[in-house]
């Protein structure tokens, strides 16, 4: 586990590797593929949302919990799906919102790469996950290393916009200095909790407002049509 493909991230992330959480984390995913488990994402993917999005352009963090646990879902990136995969329900109800925010309509695909490429930190809690079972890997190392991940947005950089959605993210992200940067609460867009004041929480466009207002390039939220 490195982050060689994540330069700008390595400064403030570099010590992680060698705390003896993160050796008891390699120990424990090492021991879940000699015993043949199925792990996702690809490990490839575990960093691929500091990958695509460095450090110095974070421009607004979605935290999510875990990766999507079926096979050819995962990617790196929360909520998002690798195309050809079925939109899976949060995220239908997330493009509900954006179209009811923004006037967006829904595209075809669940494929978010778009949004993480302009500064839109999609952060999973736990960055792995085994086949068919959800939160398989949590305890087990992984939310300390988020937590550096946030912690680093909150000191490097200023007036960031946080999408908290849900208790798990918003109890996840009570570090965050409001005085430097936009907090934003909601429900989860699940279809458990959506109903409960995600719709009309109107997230997108409150976000392009705060960047705007702090001289920022807003998020062009219109994702391809094709991918």
């Amino acid at each position: 586990m490195t982050l060689d493909k994540a330069p700008s991230w390595q400064p403030a992330l570099q010590a992680e590797f060698d705390a003896p959480y993160m050796r008891g984390l390699k120990q424990f995913l090492r021991a879940e593929k000699d015993a043949g488990k199925l792990v996702y994402p690809h490990s490839s993917h575990w960093f691929h949302a500091l990958e695509v999005t460095p450090l110095d352009q974070v421009k607004v963090v979605i935290l999510g919990q875990d990766p999507y646990h079926q096979s050819g879902q995962a990617h790196g990136l929360c909520f998002s799906v690798m195309p050809g995969v079925k939109t899976p329900p949060s995220l239908v109800n997330m493009y509900k919102e954006l179209d009811t925010d923004l006037g967006i309509a829904p595209v075809g695909h669940g494929y978010l790469e778009g949004w993480a490429q302009q500064g839109v930190l999609l952060l999973n809690a736990v960055l792995t996950v085994e086949d068919s079972k959800a939160n398989a890997h949590k305890g087990r190392g992984w939310e300390q290393f988020t937590d550096a991940v946030i912690a680093a947005v909150n000191e490097h950089c200023e007036q960031v916009v946080f999408l908290l959605w849900g208790s798990y993210a918003q109890k996840k992200g009570a570090v965050i200095d409001r005085n430097r940067h936009q907090v934003l609460h909601a429900p989860h867009p699940s279809p458990l909790s959506a109903y409960r004041g995600f719709f009309g929480s109107r997230p997108f466009s409150q976000a392009n407002q705060y960047l705007e207002q702090v001289g920022k390039t807003p998020i062009d939220w219109q994702l391809p049509a094709q991918v």
